[in-house]
């Protein structure tokens, strides 16, 4: 029995597990050799890439296996093959199909086969790497050559940018020269300068000390004018205090003469009158739950009016919430002047009272403006949002004061509902503003 006496070329080995790998997919799964039946789902080129050593060690190991690899190389290269087995291998086949073939089929005389086969694959791929560093070779020559080339470029380039450099740097010093003379030469300027200047101080302090002085005098001339003035209101004080003293005389004695004629007589003070001693049924002071909305919308401005006609009534307003309602495209400042320019009218039109609210939380520090007048405007302290004041005011009033609050606000309006204030929407007070 033919055995071989090296181990197989690396090149031979590589195309044997080559072929191996691409019959391996088309194998029924029980004549796959078990250490290879989880390779047998890979791809051939990663088959053959990852499983190498495994179908190699089967090849060599397992006849069956190895004579099922050969008969589809058999099937796939029938003239191979059988020029193989008659003991010659064709002229113009390559050396390593040759002695792949020969190590599957193994015909008589297989090992010389191979070993001539493997010297051959051996001494072709040699050749080939001996061209390939022949061209290696050439092409570095050709890149050192033009490398040299590139180099003596660049030191040409680099000696005439030096070259201008040192043009360059003469012209700068030159440029330097002619600097610092004329820095020298404003320096001898401000000096004049500054001369001239002291100059001007001494001649404006001494202008400064007679103006002082003429400031002075006419300061004393003003008091002694003062003075003057004071001694003549006062004697005319003291010429119409005698004629008022007389008059408040008569007046006190008139004045006791009463009082002593009201305590002779023991008529008491009063506080009545004739009507309050008719018996009625007198009204109930109105609150503003008491105003109806019968017929109306719910954002009807008379439902306002009604309620702004009550006695002492007070109205708070929570300001971003109705500016952000009727003009949100305005920057904050804009949408706070046009809303205090709007309440101001209402307060003047209606002589209640009007507190504005705004959420202060995120200011840096008090915001500089102008309320206007019948107007309160309040900020909410940092940390506080502006509900929360709304509700502060709202409990600070006393039971009974009719209260309107003007917020779209669920909660708002639920807040200041519980504490007795009357919650309006804010596109009530907006109708109000447009209806003029």
């Amino acid at each position: 029995m033919e055995r071989l006496e090296h181990p197989l070329p690396a090149p031979v080995r590589q195309r044997v597990v080559g072929v191996a790998a691409d019959a391996l997919g088309s194998m029924p799964g029980q004549e796959v050799p078990p250490a290879l039946r989880r390779y047998a789902r890979f791809t051939p080129s990663r088959r053959a890439r990852l499983a190498g050593t495994p179908i190699a060690a089967a090849l060599e190991s397992d006849a069956t296996f190895r004579h099922r690899i050969a008969e589809r190389l058999r099937a796939g290269q029938p003239e191979l093959a059988g020029a193989l087995e008659t003991g010659s291998a064709p002229p113009a086949a390559d050396p390593m199909d040759v002695a792949a073939a020969a190590y599957l089929l193994r015909p008589a005389g297989w090992t010389r086969l191979v070993a001539e086969s493997g010297r051959a694959a051996e001494q072709a791929e040699s050749e080939r790497t001996t061209a390939e560093a022949l061209r290696t070779a050439e092409q570095l020559s050709a890149e050192l050559a033009a490398a040299k080339a590139a180099a003596r470029a660049d030191g040409e380039r680099l000696r005439a940018e030096l070259e201008a450099l040192r043009r360059e740097s003469d012209g700068v010093r030159r440029k330097l020269r002619s600097a610092e003379a004329q820095v020298k030469r404003a320096e001898a300027e401000l000096r004049k300068v500054v001369a001239e200047l002291e100059q001007v101080r001494s001649a404006a302090a001494a202008a400064q000390a007679q103006a002082d002085g003429d400031a002075r005098r006419l300061r004393n001339r003003l008091a002694d004018a003062e003075a003057a003035l004071e001694a003549s209101r006062r004697a005319s004080r003291e010429d119409r205090g005698v004629a008022d003293m007389r008059l408040r005389l008569l007046l006190d004695t008139v004045l006791d003469a009463a009082n002593g004629l009201r305590r002779e007589l023991a008529v008491p003070p009063t506080t009545q009158r004739p009507a309050d001693s008719v018996e009625a049924v007198e009204p109930v002071p109105a609150s503003p739950l008491d105003v109806a909305a019968r017929a109306l919308a719910a954002d009807d401005p008379e439902i306002l009016e009604q309620l702004l006609a009550l006695p002492h009534v007070h109205l708070v307003v929570d300001g971003y919430n109705v500016t952000k309602a009727g003009y949100p495209a305005l920057p904050l400042e804009k949408q706070r002047e046009r809303l205090l320019s709007q309440l101001a009218m209402l307060a003047a039109s209606t002589a209640v009272e009007v507190t504005c609210v705004f959420d202060g939380a995120d200011l840096g520090g008090p915001v500089p403006l102008a309320a206007p007048r019948g107007v309160r405007v309040l900020f909410s302290r940092p940390g506080e949002t502006a509900d929360e004041l709304i509700r502060r005011l709202v409990r600070a009033e006393p039971r009974g004061r009719p209260l309107v609050v003007a917020s779209s606000d669920r909660e708002v309006a639920d807040g200041v509902r519980k504490a007795g204030a009357r919650p309006v929407p804010s596109s009530m007070l907006l109708r109000r503003f447009a209806r003029g």
